[in-house]
């Protein structure tokens, strides 16, 4: 090589070097060193990280659980079994579609677009819904099942966009506290959303009178719009996150290196969302039904403060899963969160016939059963995808993780009815009870046990595991975009480019 390309050569690796602002040792600007890059001031980035953190559970706040129980109510004859199972699934197929797509879009265009794109879902669903109508009322309940389809894409996107947001804002900002943090901006406003529901749901029977119900629901889905909109602005104005503009894949993903490389935290984190989804919406869609079965005359108002009493005592789950992520670590913490399904299910569905005849008593512990879900599952899923997986594909694998989920819950949904008239209603809390069980089995044997580590580890290892396979491709985007190997030490690139010429040789 002349001198003038060996000068040239190292010009290029300076600028280079240079360009990659966010990595280990790098200061893009000197009189700013906290900035990410020389675009970017850091003022700007924290201003948005902590947008991003106090908007990410807003959307997931805007569903309830009184809609079966009051078009019962006002359409008897119209809203049967098939027409309520048809507006249901519409909501949870909405869910995998969005969770699949958002996803992706996460991973490709950006964290931004996809949290902008989720709540426009949201608002624009909860409208149509709030006006759905139609020459006949199987018409009505068809444009109703459009905008719950709707409303679904939005709710479910919102799980891989907001969680992979908060958690990557939480991890620039207060990484210690991480855990807690990112439960409490995400499955509390999730877990909130129940309660609130049907508080709002007292407050406008109350206001309209049992005689106007269909002012009640059309209400109910209006009001259900407003908290996404108001955080709506706030979401247009932020960044992607640092870890983001640096770790993105959005040519050429590998994702044979990606299963390779996931394929037991992808079991853990599919399998158990699968179970604890199979349990928890049913119960959570049917909630007021089983209480309605069991309130005398099944008044409706009745139905819905023992709903409420039943949100509540699942709420502090949250919060103790919220302490304990930390403190016993993510996976015991899930692990003892399915527990309390085989305990409280068992205990349920065993004294089924006595409990019932006390109602307040069956409420404790059926809320007493939900509380252990969200301790557990509830609040440990959503984390655990967050953090098991690189910032290329957190996105992709969070939304595939939640999509399975969904999927039990569908599957849940279909067999509950079932369960109940063939086996006794009994049984649908001593299958919750097997749930537990597989579970506990699934979390020990597939869940890594993170501890609540700097997400920029996962994102050196996925890359240098990307390049040790010969990928060299191009990651991050705008002002901290590089090739793959940028950094890696250069003891592991040789060692690589080594093993893959050996390779073509032995070929």
């Amino acid at each position: 090589m002349s001198d003038s390309d060996r000068i040239s050569d190292e010009k290029v690796k300076t600028t280079s070097r240079e360009e990659v602002a966010g990595a280990p040792g790098v200061i893009a600007v000197p009189e700013d060193p906290e900035a990410p890059s020389k675009v970017v001031s850091s003022a700007r980035q924290r201003m948005s990280d902590m947008f991003t953190i106090f908007c990410a559970g807003f959307a997931l706040i805007s569903d309830g659980t009184m809609t079966n129980v009051l078009l019962k109510k006002e359409y008897p004859t119209q809203y049967t079994s098939a027409v309520s199972t048809q507006v249901s699934n519409a909501l949870l197929v909405g869910e995998i579609i969005g969770q699949i797509t958002i996803g992706l879009v996460c991973d490709y265009l950006g964290r931004k677009v996809a949290i902008v794109t989720t709540t426009a879902m949201i608002v624009f669903g909860g409208i149509l819904a709030t006006a759905s109508n139609g020459v006949t009322i199987l018409g009505m309940f068809w444009m109703m099942t459009v905008a719950r389809g709707i409303v679904g894409f939005g709710t479910g996107g919102e799980y891989p966009a907001s969680s992979t947001s908060a958690s990557e804002a939480a991890n620039e900002h207060a990484l210690k506290r991480r855990g807690p943090i990112f439960i409490l901006v995400t499955n509390l406003p999730l877990s909130f959303g129940g309660p609130l529901a049907v508080i709002v749901f007292l407050i406008v029977i109350s206001a309209a009178g049992t005689n106007h119900l269909s002012t009640v629901w059309r209400v109910c889905f209006g009001l259900g719009c407003l908290l996404p909109l108001t955080v709506f602005y706030f979401r247009l104005k932020m960044l992607n996150s640092k870890l983001y503009r640096r770790g993105a894949i959005k040519k050429r993903v590998p994702y044979k290196l990606v299963v390779r490389y996931y394929w037991k935290s992808l079991i853990g984190t599919c399998g158990a969302w699968f179970l604890y989804d199979f349990v928890t919406f049913p119960n959570g869609v049917f909630s007021g039904v089983i209480i309605s079965s069991v309130v005398p005359n099944a008044d409706i108002i009745k139905t819905a403060e023992y709903q409420l009493l039943l949100g509540s005592i699942a709420l502090p789950g949250v919060f103790i899963g919220a302490y304990l992520c930390d403190k016993i670590g993510r996976k015991n913490t899930m692990m003892l969160g399915f527990s309390g399904y085989l305990v409280f299910g068992l205990i349920i569905g065993c004294a089924y016939n006595q409990i019932t005849k006390i109602i307040p008593l069956f409420v404790i512990f059926y809320g007493l059963m939900q509380s252990s879900g969200n301790l557990g599952p509830g609040d440990m899923l959503g984390l655990l995808s967050s953090e098991s997986y690189a910032t290329a594909v957190r996105g992709t694998c969070y939304g595939i993780s939640a999509a399975l989920g969904k999927t039990g819950a569908a599957v849940g949904t279909e067999a509950f009815t079932p369960i109940q008239n063939n086996l006794g209603k009994r049984w649908t809390f001593i299958v919750a009870a097997i749930c537990g069980v597989a579970g506990i089995l699934v979390t020990y044997f597939f869940v890594k046990d993170v501890r609540g580590d700097d997400l920029s580890n996962e994102d050196e290892a996925f890359r240098s595991f990307l390049v040790a396979n010969g990928w060299d491709g191009e990651m991050g985007e705008d002002d901290l975009q590089a090739l793959a190997d940028e950094d890696i030490p250069p003891a592991i690139g040789d060692v690589d480019r080594e093993a893959e010429a050996e390779k073509v040789k032995a070929m």
